[in-house]
């Protein structure tokens, strides 16, 4: 039975046409990014009457082969039914029977993999292309084709990667083609598209944004899974703070320096100056090279310092402790020295089931331990930036930001991999971790429409966390049980300390009652019975 789409993806797709069938698109993660651009295809064959030479760019080796499934299970779809072609189609897992049904060898022979090991035949209607190996070839087989009457539509996913350096060669057969004339055919894809410099390359290759989809309308639409994000305010050591203001009052006094000589950097972005500090750093005039260069080191090693603060891995190791042991749970660092750490701590107390993902561990590995996530093997993963794009992972439930990062890029992308809608996942949660009064920055706020948040601190000394305005309900819960005996009050303090740290006290009485209803466990019913008595307590306190 075809399956309908979402509404933003048909009005995105007739802008798509209306535009000539060029443009970028910037869609939140889990939103259905890759069923539109699947969809596109057979929605341009249609319209010019005859057949396209497809190009998929993708940055990694992992959305490769994703992109291969969904389109081995589109192909598969419209061979069982012809009728079905320009509509979309469901998730993976919905669609493995039509995959099954559908002549397996015919669909095979249509796609063609060039990248991460990959050295197919360059002659497929449907190429799947890694940027690293498409640099140098794609524009070529583009030009050639084109030349040859052919019809050619690139889809360059995660777009936003290919306006810099080497990347846009791909783009290289634009100044051999009289784009008015030429059958050339393009959509971008990308939840956060850039601006500036590098917006107006992708502009000029791909066409102008021509639809944007944010996170605001996909919770509105109940496209992606509600969620909650927790912001955890931590504290440096007392040697790790001293350190740290070391390192800025260097970093002050060669930024005076570097002022006094050349003015103009006070009128630069932090990326500018960051690239105009590069460049003095390499001058002729040894002074200004001098503290060009100490300005830069002593920036590296203090965030160096926030990032790898050790209160970070104490916590993670906490939260987890306290986080329902049915979810599947994301950890992003920023530096493999701490995923390391954190996987070693982790492991020890959760049976094996703690696995990692990062660039030092071999794309086989990595590819392995994504599997046995996915199959449910592994309860949490750890990985550094290696998740950040393309990874389909519908029943993680929840992320722990280890390091927090400053590129809203990446924020919205680490978010998109835990709202993911998926039968069963009634919501999702965040956790952003950040060091009190340091340059890291202490708020991620996503437009999250109705979405909650919460914010709260963790104490490394006594490794406790406290969240005053749930502390004061669940102290009144407490003095209410005080009549108990101390099995009772054990229990009820075990799950209190528990929903500190998650949002389940919340939710509407209806919503914690049908919870306690539905609770297979005797622990279970007793966690949901003290939220629920939680949420009654921060209703007549407020």
């Amino acid at each position: 039975m075809t399956q309908t789409s979402y509404q933003w993806q048909e009005e995105c797709l007739a802008r798509w046409i209306d535009s000539g069938g060029r443009g970028m698109v910037q869609a939140v993660t889990g939103s259905g990014k890759t069923r539109l651009a699947l969809c596109a295809i057979d929605t341009l064959e249609r319209k010019i009457g005859r057949g396209v030479m497809v190009k998929i760019v993708v940055p990694t080796s992992a959305l490769m082969h994703q992109w291969e499934k969904e389109l081995r299970i589109h192909l598969a779809a419209g061979n069982d039914d012809s009728d079905r072609a320009g509509t979309f189609f469901p998730a993976s897992g919905d669609c493995a029977a039509a995959g099954e049904h559908a002549d397996g060898k015919d669909v095979r022979n249509k796609i063609s993999l060039r990248g991460g090991g990959c050295k197919g035949s360059t002659d497929r209607k449907y190429m799947i292309y890694v940027v690293n190996s498409a640099r140098y070839e794609l524009a070529r087989q583009i030009l050639a084709q084109l030349n040859s009457g052919e019809a050619v539509l690139l889809i360059a996913d995660e777009c936003h990667h290919y306006a810099s350096g080497e990347n846009q060669l791909i783009f290289e057969f634009l100044t051999r083609i009289d784009l008015a004339k030429a059958d050339y055919y393009s959509l971008g894809l990308s939840a956060t598209l850039p601006s500036g410099q590098d917006g107006q390359v992708l502009a000029d290759a791909l066409g102008p944004r021509i639809y944007s989809y944010g996170m605001h309308m996909a919770a509105m639409m109940k496209i992606v899974c509600p969620f909650d994000i927790f912001h955890i305010a931590l504290s440096f050591r007392q040697d790790e703070r001293e350190e740290y203001d070391d390192l800025t009052e260097r970093i002050q006094k060669c930024y005076t320096q570097l002022r006094r000589e050349v003015p103009s950097l006070g009128g630069l972005n932090q990326k500018e100056r960051f690239e105009e500090l590069r460049r003095l750093s390499v001058g002729r005039d040894k002074k200004i090279a001098k503290y060009a260069l100490n300005y830069m080191n002593f920036t590296y090693k203090r965030k160096g310092l926030v990032c790898l603060a050790s209160a970070r891995v104490s916590c993670a190791e906490e939260l987890v402790r306290r986080l329902d042991p049915s979810e599947k749970i994301l950890i992003f660092g920023e530096r493999i020295a701490q995923a390391e750490e954190l996987y070693r701590v982790l492991y020890r107390h959760n049976l094996g089931r703690v696995g990692r993902c990062h660039s030092e561990m071999g794309e086989q590995a990595n590819r392995n331990n994504l599997e046995r996530f996915r199959t449910g093997e592994f309860r949490i993963l750890i990985t550094c930036k290696s998740l950040d794009e393309g990874v389909d992972i519908p029943d993680a439930s929840v992320g722990i930001i280890l390091s927090g990062t400053a590129a809203q890029r990446q924020r919205t992308q680490r978010l998109g991999r835990i709202i993911r809608r998926k039968e069963g996942k009634e919501r999702a949660s965040l956790y952003y971790l950040h060091i009190e009064e340091t340059s890291e920055d202490v708020m991620y706020l996503p437009d999250a429409g109705e979405n909650r948040l919460v914010e709260f601190r963790y104490e490394p000394d006594c490794r406790n966390f406290q969240n005053p305005d749930y502390d004061r309900a669940a102290m009144l819960v407490l003095d209410d049980m005080r009549r108990e005996d101390r099995r009772i009050l054990r229990e009820a303090t075990r799950c209190l300390d528990c929903g500190r740290v998650r949002g389940d006290w919340m939710a509407e009485p209806e919503e914690l009652q049908r919870r306690i209803d539905e609770a297979s466990t005797v622990e279970e019913r007793n966690y949901w019975i003290c939220m629920k008595r939680v949420a009654a307590q921060r209703t007549v306190e407020y």
